[in-house]
């Protein structure tokens, strides 16, 4: 099984490196009256259902939490989103363009760690609530949903279409890596480690099946760069690095606050239908927007 989550987190990597998955662009796109890029990668966990089915008829069936919202939900989404429209990408897009050769991205990236090893248990800690949702009511609605996003995916012209299926794509394949380990995503690992740090307990520090998961998803985006031939080397100067990093400490404060970066809200909270990740997305949405235009200098 982690041979086969190995590809499907590649896969997932591939897949983000060439549709350009970005919530920074995404809202750019949104707000230049163009919402369908945007659209795609907040529906992309909707194919999550597939891999929850194949789960149950292989008789590993896994469950996907859901959580009332909190306020530090909404202002840590808040926070996450001002810190990627600052570092010009979000979560996921900084990692890919880190696999594309833009060393300033590793800046962004040690924000995310420095931030998650001095909070992860100061504001992680704070209770959330949990509710169910019947597992018939869930798939009905994701399956409804991804019935008419393939309506709307072949009805469109093939540029759209393309960009609907491999969005879905990633959906699915995040699906089946979450079969196999549920925290598979990157800003979960930042939180593992962080945790264990803080509490001292080398038990906790995670697997190094998760570290072979990132490493494959970073894997798949670096071999997406070198087809598109849009791998290249690019550095920073110092004061530019420093930019990024400071974005990395915002982005990485607001993903410990809402328990994730945007890669756990689009492909884990959303797909199963958790009003928490519904309110740190939205919140990510507005703090993007709201970061652009400070950046333009434009009235918000």
């Amino acid at each position: 099984m982690l041979l086969l989550s190995l590809l499907f987190i590649a896969v997932i990597g591939f897949l983000a490196q060439t549709t350009g998955l970005c919530m920074v662009r995404g809202v750019k796109e949104a707000t230049g009256g163009k919402p369908i890029f945007l659209i795609s990668i907040l529906l992309s966990g909707a194919f999550v259902w597939l891999a929850v089915g194949a789960a149950y008829l292989l008789g590993q069936p896994v469950r996907l939490d859901s959580y009332y919202p909190t306020l530090l939900s909404a202002v840590g989404g808040l926070i996450f989103g001002l810190g990627a429209a600052f570092n010009g990408g979000c979560g996921v897009s900084t990692i890919s363009r880190f696999a594309r050769g833009k060393i300033m991205m590793f800046a962004t990236m040690l924000g995310w760690l420095v931030s998650w090893l001095l909070f992860a248990d100061l504001l992680s800690g704070h209770m959330v609530k949990a509710y169910v949702i019947s597992p018939v009511l869930h798939m009905g609605i994701l399956i409804i949903l991804s019935a008419l996003l393939l309506v709307v995916a072949f009805k469109s012209e093939a540029k759209i279409r393309k960009l609907w299926l491999s969005m879905l794509g990633i959906g699915v394949m995040a699906g089946l890596v979450f079969i196999y380990e549920p925290h598979w995503t990157p800003s979960s690992l930042l939180k593992s480690m962080g945790l264990s740090v803080w509490n001292g307990h080398d038990a906790s520090w995670p697997s190094a099946e998760r570290f072979y998961l990132f490493l494959c998803l970073v894997l798949g985006m670096v071999v997406a760069a070198v087809m598109t031939k849009s791998f290249q080397f690019e550095f920073s100067r110092l004061s530019r690095l420093f930019k990024h990093f400071l974005a990395g400490l915002l982005m990485g404060v607001g993903a410990v606050m809402a328990s994730g970066g945007n890669d756990s809200q689009l492909l884990v909270a959303l797909p199963a239908l958790s009003a928490a990740g519904m309110v740190t997305t939205l919140c990510m949405v507005i703090g993007i927007f709201i970061g652009l235009k400070l950046q333009n200098g434009r009235p918000i």
